[in-house]
């Protein structure tokens, strides 16, 4: 049981890959997101967020039950989650528009951006849920990460299509 949680925390031993273990599973799960919204648009890629939420919050507690270091950076189930969420506003804005997901790159590198950026800096209260530890604090801290990342692909492009007129 211990080998499939690791499995599903490292993504696949994704986890493993130096150096930036939280980058490059970020990135991965930004190309899938982009790959589960050709394929179902965003409620595909909504529903398979929930699966991975609920699998990686189960997976977490497996895979380090009994480990001193409660945040393994191999764990990156939880950058996916955070990305994923990062992602969603820019897969609804595709749907919406009926244009290609390429289309909006500059979301897909927002969205990368800002959650990497608040995955790493930890400001305000994804600070306070990492400091919650165990699985909570594993897994809470890149969905606030990721919600405040997508909240500001959202304003960002209400300024760049609104404002702007870009």
């Amino acid at each position: 049981m211990k080998t499939v949680a690791h499995a599903i925390t490292s993504v696949f031993w994704i986890g493993h890959l130096r150096p930036g273990p939280g980058t490059w599973g970020a990135l991965v799960a930004l190309f899938a997101a982009a790959g589960l919204h050709v394929l179902g648009g965003p409620a595909l890629l909504g529903l398979l967020l929930g699966v991975a939420l609920l699998l990686g919050w189960w997976a977490v507690g497996v895979d380090t039950r009994g480990k001193a270091e409660k945040d393994p950076a191999e764990i990156v189930i939880d950058e996916v989650v955070g990305q994923w969420i990062a992602f969603l506003p820019v897969s609804i804005g595709a749907a919406h528009v009926g244009g290609p997901i390429t289309a909006l790159w500059p979301g897909w590198l927002t969205a990368f951006v800002l959650f990497r950026l608040l995955d790493v800096f930890k400001p305000g209260p994804i600070g306070w849920a990492d400091r919650q530890g165990g699985t909570t604090g594993v897994m809470l801290d890149d969905i606030l990460a990721g919600v405040f990342a997508g909240f500001g692909v959202v304003v960002l492009a209400a300024l760049s299509h609104g404002v702007l007129g870009l």
